[in-house]
């Protein structure tokens, strides 16, 4: 006989046990998101499992936008831009539509910065300067170019300057493969201007 499906000896009962044993081992939820449940070092990078890492930013967290700022510049200057992004990241998902490419580009440039300090040239000054661009164009779209405190116009200053230091291979020591290395808390941007 048929059945709904859903009994444990059924086709899709075995299929669902499958696919939540297949999610755990993945480190993703029921739905397939993932979890990250891994340990990752101060510039997000994964670590193999039982290794110490650095303790991750709580996702999907509602600041207010000084705390956002405040927290944001708090990891930057601990030489932690990935966590900064996150931080960034929740901005933009929680924060009022009118306000999303300014926390997006925010995060881009604290991407670049991890990517910068990975060794990764392209993706690095890539983002950096895509990150430049979306903070330039909400600030004069918004006419809000000191937003919560911030510099936006330095903070879209010191993405480009870097960016191009990391092309020219300027800002850091030679990494793996001749990559250059940027010191990410040396050259963590002041988003409220020095």
């Amino acid at each position: 006989m048929g059945g709904t499906g859903n009994g444990s000896g059924t086709p899709q009962g075995r299929t669902d046990r499958a696919r939540d044993r297949a999610a755990e081992a993945r480190d993703r939820d029921a739905e397939g998101r993932a979890r990250n449940a891994r340990p990752r070092d101060g510039l997000g990078r994964p670590l193999p499992y039982g290794s110490p890492g650095v303790e991750r930013q709580p996702e999907g967290l509602v600041r207010t936008p000084q705390e956002t700022v405040a927290e944001a510049q708090a990891l930057l200057d601990a030489g932690k831009p990935f966590h900064a992004h996150e931080v960034f990241e929740d901005a933009w998902k929680s924060g009022p539509d009118e306000e999303r490419a300014l926390w997006r580009g925010l995060a881009q440039c604290a991407v670049g910065l991890t990517h910068a300090a990975r060794g990764n040239v392209t993706g690095g000054a890539r983002l950096l300067r895509r990150g430049a661009g979306a903070v330039a164009e909400w600030a004069a779209a918004s006419g809000r170019p000191g937003a919560y405190g911030m510099d936006l116009g330095g903070v879209v200053a010191w993405a480009r300057e870097l960016a191009d230091a990391v092309e020219a291979g300027a800002g850091g020591a030679d990494g793996v493969g001749g990559a250059v290395l940027v010191d990410a808390r040396a050259r963590a941007p002041r988003l409220c201007g020095k």
